[in-house]
């Protein structure tokens, strides 16, 4: 594998803050159980949480962000999620979508929506995430670049992971 291969993007955020080992495979496009309920239930609060939104799924780059909407003359980037079990993951994936277009010269806040909790969170870039981001995305590319994934760890979030049958078979 080729150094100029891979490309961080904000699905590998998202699971650089949840497992190093669901990062090494999905950056060797080793893709999760589609079939998972877990996967089956994001995919179906994406689709349908929101549908008032008029630009839903916005494609920039290998950016793909859920809502796009302007609010008191500001772009607002949004990103919906099940839950705000993973707030953390949430907001560095969010980070990493708000620093991609600010490198386009794009200003823009961002806001974790948890529609099963009728909350949401604003994220606006900063210089402590800027710095996050770099440190993560610099690891990221140590762990895909490992010849082996990093060893299964038993987590709490395991029993629900789409990967399960890979890492525990």
């Amino acid at each position: 594998m080729q150094k100029n291969e891979i490309h961080v993007n904000g699905t590998l955020i998202w699971y650089y803050y949840i497992c190093h080992r669901e990062v090494w495979f999905m950056g060797r496009q080793i893709v999760p159980d589609q079939d998972n309920p877990n996967v089956e239930l994001g995919r179906f609060i994406g689709e349908n949480a929101y549908c008032r939104e008029t630009k839903k799924e916005i494609t920039v780059g290998s950016s793909k962000f859920d809502i796009v909407r302007k609010q008191d003359g500001h772009l607002v980037i949004a990103e919906i999620k099940k839950s705000s079990k993973y707030k953390d993951s949430a907001r560095m994936q969010l980070a990493f979508y708000l620093s991609e277009l600010e490198a386009l010269g794009i200003k823009a806040y961002g806001e974790l929506l948890f529609p099963k909790e009728k909350r949401k969170e604003k994220i606006i870039l900063d210089d402590r995430l800027r710095e996050d981001l770099e440190k993560a995305k610099r690891d990221i590319l140590r762990i895909i670049y490992l010849p082996v994934p990093p060893p299964a760890e038993k987590k709490n979030l395991c029993k629900n992971c789409a990967y399960a049958e890979l890492c525990w078979a």
